[in-house]
């Protein structure tokens, strides 16, 4: 028998033996899940093609960046990967951008990134760069791009194979595109209005990916179906896909609901099912903001609401976030939205600083936040969230709860969604578990099981088993 090291060195000539025949790829995903969910459907468009992941970018014959343009950070983050991957990559090696930045700057990123084989937008056909050798499957790519006249893959419909995916649940993209007009939000600039994938074509997804959990995403959730209608005049909503998607997984999870599609039968709904987390889109808290932005609400509708989903299911969870240093915004507003963050207790918060971007109607706002004030604002928001969310978690000691298995190690309970909150950490005693005992060298990805809260790290909890 080889030695370890000896071993490993065998697998990798292995691999590197197969990747001299056959191209290889490496994936980078910036951004949103909803970024992700379109890096899984080209993953699996480039695996159905013959390609094989690489071990690392530098041995990558093709590197795809799918990018990310919400605000100003997120662009930089975009940017700054793109050109540490041309540092890293192999001589001969071809590189693609998509993705929101590369839909939204087509032709200013073509004139600076010089080292970039192709830039296209969302959908563009990545293995277009390669050679002869790889013949791209012409019966998936739909419509041509206004900008560069590239092929395209129609996202939003694409198969989604299961190999790529390495865990029990998964992102499902329900719907592109917005018809909102928040005054800071560029979104429907480049991924245009709301475009509702067809009920079948979602529930076909779910069944082929033999999952335990679905986290339905989309740019505005709680309006699937408005553009879709049944038998001709009924129209398809949330909740009848929901109540469908439930008969397939155990667990249905929902992001970014805006407040005014959260209407009874929705909280009912999601407060009696397995997974009652209402992740909703509030964005700030006083009235007078939010008519700035465009949005709806208020302090005490918000209040009001989220009250009311407590009495229907006192153990819901809740994640939001909000926009701090909108222009216009004054002391006074901020002290509501401080005062708001202390009532409404909620679970888990994101916060954002306000990002001027080209072509909204917050860019020609006056009365511009000095960046002074608005890191002032944003720091006070996040330390009291903090030490709200900290609490929360340290209430569950004690609790027994449900976990889904995500790794031998770690879970989630319906308190967390995958990559976005804290994590369920398994504690195993060996002096009080006996060999017959539920431990980490019998429990299963995709297994659920019960478990005691005993401690926290940070935001996880420790659960044993």
């Amino acid at each position: 028998m080889l030695k370890s090291t000896n071993r490993a060195v065998a697998v990798e000539s292995a691999i590197s033996d197969r990747s001299r025949s056959t191209k290889t790829y490496w994936i980078e995903t910036l951004g949103c899940p909803k970024n992700q969910v379109d890096s899984d459907k080209i993953e699996s468009y480039i695996t159905d093609n013959g390609l094989i992941k690489a071990l690392s970018v530098k041995s990558a014959d093709l590197i795809v960046v799918n990018t990310c343009a919400f605000i100003e950070e997120a662009r930089e983050e975009s940017i700054d990967t793109i050109f540490s991957l041309v540092d890293n990559k192999k001589p001969d090696s071809k590189m693609v951008v998509t993705g929101c930045l590369a839909e939204r700057y087509t032709r200013e990123l073509k004139e600076e990134l010089k080292e970039v084989d192709l830039i296209g937008g969302f959908g563009t056909d990545v293995l277009s760069v390669l050679d002869d050798k790889v013949q791209p499957m012409i019966s998936r790519v739909s419509v041509q791009s206004k900008i560069e006249k590239l092929p395209k893959l129609d996202l939003l419909n694409l198969t989604r194979s299961k190999t790529n995916l390495n865990q029990p649940w998964a992102y499902v993209k329900i719907a592109e595109g917005c018809d909102r007009k928040c005054g800071f939000c560029a979104i429907p600039s480049f991924r245009g209005k709301q475009v509702s994938r067809s009920t079948e074509s979602i529930l076909e997804e779910i069944t082929s990916l033999d999952l335990k959990e679905v986290i339905l995403v989309a740019q505005d959730i709680g309006s699937y179906g408005n553009d879709l209608k049944l038998n001709g005049t009924k129209r398809i909503n949330l909740i009848n896909l929901v109540e469908k998607v439930s008969n397939l997984v155990e667990w249905v999870r929902i992001l970014y609901i805006y407040p005014t599609n959260l209407n009874k039968s929705l909280i009912d709904l999601i407060a009696s099912s397995p997974v009652p987390y209402f992740d909703l889109s509030l964005q700030h808290a006083s009235s007078v903001v939010l008519k700035n932005m465009r949005r709806y609400g208020s302090m005490e509708k918000f209040l009001e609401k989220i009250d009311y989903i407590r009495k229907v299911n006192p153990n819901s969870t809740f994640r939001t976030s909000f926009l701090i240093g909108y222009p216009g915004e004054t002391e006074k507003d901020h002290d509501i939205l401080i005062e708001f963050i202390q009532e409404a207790q909620l679970d888990w918060v994101g916060f954002f600083k306000f990002s001027r971007e080209k072509g909204t109607y917050a860019d020609s706002l006056e009365n511009q936040v000095p960046a002074e004030i608005l890191f002032e604002r944003l720091n006070e928001a996040k330390s009291l969230q903090d030490d709200i969310t900290l609490k929360k978690r340290n209430r569950l000691i004690g609790e027994k709860i449900k976990i889904l298995c995500d790794s031998k190690l770690t879970g989630r309970s319906y308190r967390e969604a995958p990559d976005i909150d804290g994590l369920v950490r398994f504690s195993i005693d060996p002096i009080k578990f006996s060999t017959k005992s539920v431990g980490p060298e019998s429990l299963r990805v995709g297994d659920f099981v019960e478990g005691t809260v005993i401690d926290t790290e940070g935001v996880d909890l420790v659960v044993r088993i």
